[in-house]
C-alpha cells in the first residue's frame, strides 16, 4: 500500500468517526456528507492574500502612527515619558499582528494557505515565516505532530516544549491561579525562554518529534550558519552605522561599509548553502515542497534584502530606522507575540485530554481577542482538529455542519467570554480550565488524517509512533507517564 492510499484511508476513517459510522446512515446520506466535507476542504489561490493584506495593513498603520506620534511628542517639547503608552500600544498591536503571521504559517503547514502547493510554501515563507525568523517546513514538522498526537505528553511538541520551558500549567487550575499565571508570563525573561524553547522544538527540531529522522540529521552547521547570519549581522552593522550617526563619521560612508559587509557575508553564506550536499541538510519523514537548499537560500536572500533596506533607510530618511525595527519588530517578537501564543495554547488545549472530541474547544470571543489570541480561525479549534484540511475561513461552517452529529453536540465545548458568568449555558474561558470541565474516560485519539496532504517518505515509521501512542508506550520504551 503506497503513502497516498494510507493517507486516503486515514482520512476516510477520520470522517466516519466524526459524523457517524457507516451503519448509522444510508449510502446516499454518507455520500452527501462526504461531498460536503470535500466542499469545505476546497481552497483557492486568492482568498488568503486578503487576510495577509489586512495583517500587513494593521502593521503598516501601527508603525506609521507610532513614528508620527513620537515626532509630535518631540515637536511639542513633551517629556519622553509620553512615548511610553504609545510604545505599549504599538508593541501589543505588533505582537498581535505577528501572531497573525503565525496564523498564516499555520494554514500553510496544512497545505491550505493556497491551493497551489508551491505558492502555498513560497507565500508563507516570504510573507509570514521569514519575517518572524522561521520557515514553513520547520514549523510543519512541529505542528503536524501536534495534530496527529494531540496532547500526547511526549509526542505532541506543543505539550513537550511547554513542559520543557516551564510554561505548562498544572491543569485543572483555579481562577485566581490562572490570573497569577498570566501575570507571571509578563516577565520578559520567561517570554524569551519560551521563544528559545520554541525555536529549539520548531526551527531546530528535537529527537522526540515523531517525524524526526535521527539517522539523517545532516550537519549542525546547516542550521548554525543561518542563525549566525540572522542574529549576528545586526550586531555587526548597527555599531558601524552608529559611528556615522553619533561618532562623527560620514553617515553615507558608514551605511556603505555596513552594507558591503552585509552583502559579502550574504554571498559567503549563500555559497556555503549552494555547495552543501543534500545529505548535509537535516531530513525528516516528511518531504519538503521546496528543497531545503532553496529554502535556506531564500531565507538568506530575504534577510539580506530586509537588512539592506534598513541600512539604506538610515541614510535616506536620516532617521534611526534600525532602532524602530528593534523597538517595533524585535521587541514584540520576544514579548507580546509569545504571550499571545502561550495564552492560546493554554486555552485551546489546557485541561483537555486526548479524546477525539475533548482535546480542544470552540471559542466565542470579541474581535480583538480573535485577532490577537485566536488568529485565522483558531477560535474554532475543535473543528480544525477534527478536519485539519478545512481552511480557516470555512471552519465556522464546518462547526455548523458537525453539529448534526450527536457526539459532537454532546462533547464539543463552546466557550464564551472571559468572565465567571456563563453566557447562554456556555462555560467561560476561566471556567473551562477548572475542575468542573476536566474531561474523563475518553480513549486516546491519534489523528492520522492530518497527514492526508503530506508527502511522506517513511509512513511505516510514523505508523509505529501512532500505534505506540495509542497503547501509551513511551518514546523511550516502557509505559508512558500520565499527563
Amino acid at each position: 500500500m503506497n503513502v497516498a492510499e494510507i493517507n486516503r484511508m486515514a482520512c476516510m476513517s477520520s470522517f466516519q468517526s466524526a459524523i457517524g459510522t457507516a451503519g448509522a446512515v444510508g449510502g446516499s446520506e454518507r455520500d452527501a456528507r462526504t461531498a460536503e466535507i470535500g466542499r469545505l476542504k476546497a481552497r483557492d489561490n486568492q482568498t488568503n492574500f486578503y487576510h495577509l493584506g489586512f495583517a500587513y495593513l494593521v502593521m503598516a498603520a501601527t508603525i506609521a502612527a507610532t513614528i508620527a506620534l513620537f515626532a509630535a511628542i518631540e515637536h511639542a517639547g513633551l517629556s519622553w515619558l509620553w512615548t511610553l503608552p504609545v510604545t505599549f500600544v504599538a508593541i501589543v498591536l505588533m505582537g498581535a499582528s505577528q501572531h497573525q503571521l503565525g496564523g498564516a504559517i499555520h494554514e500553510a503547514t496544512h497545505y491550505m494557505l493556497f491551493d497551489d502547493k508551491r505558492l502555498n510554501e513560497l507565500a508563507s515563507d516570504w510573507l509570514a515565516a521569514f519575517p518572524i525568523y522561521t520557515s514553513t517546513y520547520a514549523f510543519r514538522l512541529h505542528h503536524l505532530a501536534h495534530h496527529q498526537f494531540v496532547n500526547d505528553p511526549e509526542r505532541d511538541p506543543n505539550f513537550d516544549q511547554a513542559k520543557d520551558s516551564g510554561h505548562w500549567l498544572d491543569f485543572p487550575i483555579a481562577h485566581i491561579d490562572l490570573l497569577i499565571a498570566i501575570a507571571r508570563q509578563l516577565n520578559p525573561v520567561l517570554l524569551v525562554k519560551y521563544i528559545i524553547a520554541r525555536a529549539r522544538y520548531s526551527a531546530l527540531g528535537v529527537d522526540t518529534n515523531p517525524y524526526a529522522d535521527t539517522a539523517r540529521k545532516g550537519t549542525p552547521w546547516a542550521i548554525r550558519i543561518g542563525v549566525l547570519f540572522a542574529v549576528g549581522m545586526p550586531f555587526v552593522m548597527i555599531p558601524i552605522i552608529a559611528l556615522g550617526r553619533y561618532g562623527g563619521y560620514p553617515l553615507g560612508m558608514m551605511v556603505a561599509v555596513a552594507s558591503a559587509v552585509l552583502l559579502a557575508s550574504a554571498a559567503a553564506v549563500s555559497v556555503y548553502y549552494w555547495r552543501l550536499p543534500d545529505d548535509g541538510y537535516p531530513q525528516s519523514r516528511i518531504n519538503p515542497v521546496i528543497s531545503h537548499r532553496a529554502t535556506a537560500l531564500g531565507r538568506i536572500a530575504y534577510l539580506t534584502l530586509l537588512y539592506l533596506a534598513l541600512n539604506v533607510g538610515e541614510y535616506v530618511f536620516n532617521a534611526p530606522v534600525w532602532g524602530y525595527y528593534v523597538l517595533l519588530w524585535i521587541l514584540p517578537l520576544f514579548t507580546t507575540f509569545p504571550l499571545f501564543m502561550i495564552l492560546r495554547e493554554w486555552l485551546q488545549h489546557g485541561n483537555a485530554d486526548r479524546g477525539r472530541y475533548t482535546n480542544s474547544r470552540i471559542f466565542i470571543v470579541n474581535p480583538f481577542a480573535r485577532y490577537a489570541i485566536f488568529p485565522w480561525g483558531m477560535d474554532y479549534h475543535l473543528p480544525h482538529h477534527l478536519f485539519a484540511s478545512v481552511p480557516h475561513y470555512k471552519l465556522k461552517a464546518l462547526h455548523a455542519f458537525l453539529l448534526k452529529d450527536a457526539e459532537y453536540r454532546e462533547k464539543g465545548l463552546v466557550v464564551e467570554g472571559w468572565s465567571r458568568h456563563k453566557a447562554a449555558g456556555h462555560p467561560t474561558i476561566v471556567d473551562v480550565l477548572g475542575p468542573e470541565y476536566t474531561p474523563e474516560g475518553n480513549a486516546a485519539h491519534v489523528d492520522d488524517a492530518t497527514l492526508e496532504n503530506a508527502d511522506l517518505n517513511d509512513a511505516a515509521g510514523i505508523a509505529r509512533h501512532a500505534a505506540d501512542s495509542r497503547r501509551g508506550i513511551s518514546v523511550k520504551g516502557g509505559t508512558q507517564a500520565p499527563t
